[in-house]
């Protein structure tokens, strides 16, 4: 099975990023991939955004989240942009790999092709 790691760094302005994101992870998914949507850098500011069930996103993100493929949230950006208990009240982990980050190393070795949104 192909694994795919797409990781989201859009800013709040880029909405077609985040929005595709979810969506080309549920493609992928459907076709049998191994996917794993990460939200970091400032990306982290839309699990509040995509949260709110009142977001034209809202239902992308929860049909994404239902599947499982949302895998977390960067630590140390989550801190930085203010969004940490954001995170842990949408129920998604933090990843602290390497100096708070996500270890994107660590995918690599794990066979996950990288998508960066």
């Amino acid at each position: 099975m192909k694994k795919v790691a797409i990781i989201v760094h859009a800013t709040e302005n880029e909405g077609g990023r985040v929005s595709h994101a979810l969506l080309y992870g549920q493609e992928l998914h459907g076709a049998n991939f191994d996917v794993k949507i990460y939200f970091d850098g400032q990306g982290t500011t839309w699990v509040k955004t995509l949260e709110d069930p009142s977001h034209m996103f809202n239902p992308l993100y929860k049909a994404a989240k239902g599947l499982g493929l949302i895998a977390g949230v960067c630590n140390f950006c989550a801190n930085v942009f203010g969004v940490t208990e954001d995170a842990k009240s949408a129920g998604l982990p933090t990843f602290a790999d390497v100096e708070g980050h996500l270890s994107i190393s660590k995918l690599i070795a794990d066979d996950y092709q990288i998508i960066t949104l």
